[in-house]
């Protein structure tokens, strides 16, 4: 029997099968998907790696048009999320349109993607660490023992209430959007030799060997926006926050995104950005800073960088949590993981496995690192990059396959010709989804700077593919076995709403 209200689940069994309701308003949720974004980490991580690994000048260009992409991907999503409230998002959203079997394919292929990204954020976040501490203390710090440090706070941070979550999120992110919109403006106040070109727009600087690749790492830029159905189940108003909140969080990553690799362009001139990021690697943005707003300015952006980076890993850490419930929950994973905490009706031993998925991977990185204290190789060049690359792989062909399955949805619901706009959009939103997804395994050796028949070239974005399998084959043996359990795969909290609107009924 119920013992509280009517929007707070108080039944042991709905302890069990569903996460706590009204913790996030609109704003925190806002905040939560942004936090993924992680800006300033986007901005001085991302953006000088694209432009120097792949050669490329129109990043800014890149920004606009993977934005696009997205924009017509969310309007599908967006509608979707008013008829699937589940925190398995990506996965319950395939399973409805697709079918159990694909959907359990795409369960694993979320859960090995969103992992790959939280356990590479430790290596840039790490390296970062160390790089501060011998820079101020003058003492060498093996970047691994911040990474252990890391995991151990992210995991005390998994187990509290969300909104907990969002409000440290929140406060970090704001901080350093407006840390970066303070240089990104210095950048364009005090132009490089070139002046204020918008040359970085220019189609033509689009060619290079890595364009795939510079797609991938761009649309890696993006990623958070499709979590807001994870938070559903946990949402004061789930039918209307999560597509308004996933509009302006693309909305704010393509301008915001655009505008501070412009202004990169513009401080360096487009002529030597490429040649910059080069030579300065993650430390191009601090350089160009120190000669415009001082060292004080750059102190507090180190600081802010290192916090942008734990905020993001923070994030995905709640995401993965989160799925792994929903997937314990379905019987995609052992039943233990589908449980929340009494206490903070958090997804708690979901949050602790993944602790201890990003323990595993940190100290397998450790034990294979024979490179010299401050060497980047392993923490960034390796972790950093090789996971979250990965991970944004498969993310990208998540989002195409869960376009498709926004058609195939309203189709088989005879709603074809009301959402007539929004299933043009979706297979838009696939073909360019798709074509991104192409392009990045056929140009990953660039990623790597190996020859196109290295086996890594091969082997990492096989990890995507091994995880498709594996979720394929648990999706079929769960059809010929447990056919009950199969059927309610993407569906297992409407199924719970329905049983405890019954039990109340009843009481």
């Amino acid at each position: 029997m119920l013992t509280g209200s009517n929007t707070e689940i108080s039944t042991f069994k709905g302890e069990q099968r569903a996460l706590r309701t009204n913790r996030i308003g609109t704003p925190g949720l806002l905040l939560a998907v942004l936090a993924a974004t992680a800006p300033l980490l986007v901005v001085a991580g991302v953006m000088p790696t694209t432009f120097a690994a792949m050669g490329i000048v129109g990043v800014p260009l890149l920004f606009v048009i993977v934005g696009v992409v997205l924009v017509l991907f969310s309007f599908g999503y967006a509608e979707m999320s008013r008829h699937v409230h589940n925190a398995g998002a990506l996965y319950a959203y395939i399973s409805r349109g697709l079918g159990g079997t694909i959907g359990a394919g795409a369960s694993y292929i979320a859960l090995f993607s969103y992992s790959l990204m939280q356990c590479g954020a430790y290596g840039l976040f790490s390296f970062e660490v160390s790089s501060q501490i011998q820079y101020y203390w003058h003492h060498n710090v093996a970047w691994w023992i911040p990474a252990l440090v890391a995991v151990a706070i992210t995991a005390v941070f998994g187990a509290l209430k969300i909104d907990l979550n969002v409000k440290t999120l929140g406060v970090l992110l704001l901080v350093e959007t407006v840390l970066t919109l303070v240089f990104a403006v210095s950048f364009l106040s005090d132009p490089g030799p070139q002046g204020v070109s918008l040359h970085a727009f220019n189609p033509s600087t689009l060619s290079g060997a890595g364009l795939g690749t510079a797609l991938c790492f761009t649309i890696a830029g993006f990623v958070g926006f499709e979590q807001a159905p994870v938070y559903a189940e946990e949402t004061s108003d789930p039918g209307r926050a999560v597509s308004k909140v996933m509009f302006m969080a693309i909305g704010f990553a393509t301008v915001f995104f655009a505008f501070s690799a412009w202004a990169i362009t513009v401080a360096t001139g487009p002529g030597h950005v490429v040649g910059q990021s080069r030579e300065q690697s993650a430390n191009l943005i601090f350089a160009l800073n120190q000669d415009r707003l001082g060292t004080g300015f750059t102190d507090v952006l180190n600081i802010f960088f290192i916090t942008g980076i734990f905020a993001s890993l923070l994030s995905f850490h709640n995401v993965v949590a989160r799925y792994a419930f929903a997937m314990g929950r379905d019987g995609l994973l052992p039943a233990p993981l589908g449980r929340t905490s009494k206490s903070s009706g958090a997804p708690a031993i979901g949050s602790l496995a993944q602790s201890l998925v990003a323990l595993i991977v940190v100290i397998l990185f450790a034990v294979t690192d024979n490179k010299a204290k401050g060497d980047p190789t392993t923490p960034v060049l390796r972790l950093f990059t090789w996971a979250g690359n990965v991970g944004a792989l498969g993310i990208v062909l998540l989002m195409a396959t869960a376009a498709i399955a926004v058609i195939t949805f309203f189709i088989k619901r005879g709603a074809a010709r009301i959402q007539g706009w929004r299933l043009v959009t979706s297979a838009l939103a696939a073909v360019g989804l798709l074509v991104i997804f192409v392009y990045s395994v056929k140009d990953f050796e660039v990623l790597l700077g190996a020859d196109p028949g290295h086996g890594l070239r091969w082997i990492l974005p096989g990890i995507i593919a091994l995880a498709a399998v594996i979720g394929l084959t648990r999706g079929l043996l769960l059809k010929a076995t447990k056919p009950e359990v199969h059927a309610g795969i993407g569906q297992s909290n409407e199924a719970f709403q329905l049983e405890k609107a019954a039990s109340e009924a009843s009481a």
